[in-house]
């Protein structure tokens, strides 16, 4: 669940809606089918999701008989359908666990829409993903880091140099 947001920039509750028919392993693509205000898109991820799925469909997630990915792994609601408030509170033990001072979905998609930003990847590839309908919102989520800004102006700086000196 959080590779799905780390690595995919899904949101929390295209997270709790997916369903196996979703994955396409083969093309390292999801189809997010409850995106935000019924939107649909189909967006690529790291082959390291489909990894930690298939460890986890094979060693963690118990039969049931509905076609969600993610359910309850324990208690009374075992092999249910995920809740939101069931993944808050997995992301709160893995922030006690890690020591971070806060951990939230909304915060792991901020960080891999910002990396594939860093990245190079396109501001209009980079709101494909996020599934944004307007640009300004997807400028919203990218908090790009110093180090990467410096590097852009050097590289666009000494590309108008070159230009310059060649006329």
């Amino acid at each position: 669940m959080v590779l799905a947001m780390l690595l995919g920039g899904l949101r929390r509750c295209e997270v709790l809606g997916l369903r196996l028919g979703d994955l396409s392993p083969g093309e390292c693509r999801v189809f997010v089918s409850e995106g935000k205000g019924g939107h649909q898109r189909l967006i690529p991820i790291s082959a390291q999701f489909f990894t930690a799925v298939g460890d986890y469909l094979d060693s963690e997630r118990p039969p049931v008989d509905h076609d969600r990915l993610f359910v309850v792994l324990r208690g009374p609601t075992r092999g249910k359908p995920l809740s939101a408030a069931g993944l808050d509170e997995i992301l709160e033990g893995a922030q006690r666990r890690t020591g971070l001072t806060r951990l939230t979905c909304h915060q792991l998609r901020h960080t891999c829409l910002t990396r594939l930003r860093e990245a190079g990847m396109a501001l209009e590839a980079v709101q494909a993903q996020a599934g944004h309908r307007s640009i300004e919102s997807t400028r919203i989520y990218i908090h790009l880091a110093n180090s990467w800004l410096a590097e852009q102006y050097l590289q666009a700086s000494a590309a108008i140099d070159a230009d310059r000196t060649g006329v």
